[in-house]
C-alpha cells in the first residue's frame, strides 16, 4: 500500500525566509515545527522536502554548498527525532548563468515534477498526501499533483487568480499549517480551519 506524504517547501515554510541562503547556519527552523513534524511522522506520514533552488542556476552557490546546507538541516531535524524521507531539488531557472541549468524544466514549481518523481521513488499516494508551502507556486504544484494543500501565510501572496492556485487551507504560520493537516487527518483535536489572509479579497 502506498504511503501518505507531507511535502514541505523549504525557505519560508520549514526554515526562516532568507534571500538565497548559501551557508548551513542560515537555515533556521521555525520554532515548534519539529514537534508538529514528529507527530505527523509518528502517524505514518513520509516527510519530503521539495524546493526550488535557482541559486544553483544563477551561480550563487554550488551543489556542494547546497548539500552541506541540507545535511545541517537534516541534523537539526534528527536531534528532534524527525527524519526526512526524501529531498528533491530543482536547480533550474531559464534566466540562469550556469548554462546546463539555465533551462525550462518540468520540476520547477509550480510544475509538479518533483512531487511526481518522489511519489514514484518512495511509493507515495499523492491523493492521500499534503503539500505545505508559503507561496502560490507551491500550492499550484501540490494541486497539480493531486495533493491537498495548505498555504503558510507570510503576507506576500494576493488572492489566487485561477482555481488551480487556491489552497485547501491557509495557516497563519507553519505550526498552524501542520496542525491543520493533523486535525483534518484526525490526529489531534480540530483547530481553526477557516483562516483567510488579510490581503485576500472575497472574490
Amino acid at each position: 500500500m502506498s504511503h501518505r506524504s507531507l511535502f514541505l517547501d523549504r525557505d519560508g515554510t520549514l526554515v526562516e525566509s532568507r534571500h538565497y541562503p548559501s551557508h548551513p547556519e542560515q537555515l533556521v527552523l521555525y520554532p515548534g515545527v519539529i514537534w508538529e513534524l514528529r507527530r505527523l511522522q509518528a502517524a505514518g506520514f513520509r516527510l519530503v522536502l521539495v524546493t526550488n533552488q535557482s541559486g544553483l542556476a544563477h551561480g550563487y552557490f554550488d551543489q556542494g554548498q547546497l548539500d552541506r546546507m541540507h545535511e545541517h538541516l537534516a541534523t537539526q531535524l534528527r536531534r528532534g527525532t524527525v527524519v526526512l524521507d526524501g529531498v528533491y531539488v530543482c536547480p533550474h531557472h531559464p534566466e540562469g548563468t550556469v548554462p546546463e541549468l539555465a533551462i525550462a524544466c518540468d520540476c520547477r514549481k509550480p510544475h509538479p515534477g518533483m512531487l511526481i518523481r518522489a511519489a514514484s521513488d518512495l511509493d507515495l499516494d499523492l491523493a492521500r498526501s499534503w503539500f505545505v508551502g508559503d507561496i502560490l507556486d507551491d500550492v499550484e504544484a501540490g494541486n497539480r499533483a493531486g495533493c491537498r494543500t495548505v498555504l503558510v501565510d507570510l503576507g506576500t501572496e494576493r488572492s489566487p487568480e485561477r482555481p488551480g492556485r487556491w489552497p485547501d487551507y491557509v495557516g497563519r504560520d507553519t505550526v498552524h499549517a501542520l496542525r491543520i493537516v493533523a486535525a483534518v487527518e484526525g490526529i489531534v483535536v480540530p483547530v481553526e480551519l477557516g483562516y483567510r489572509p488579510p490581503a485576500w479579497s472575497d472574490a
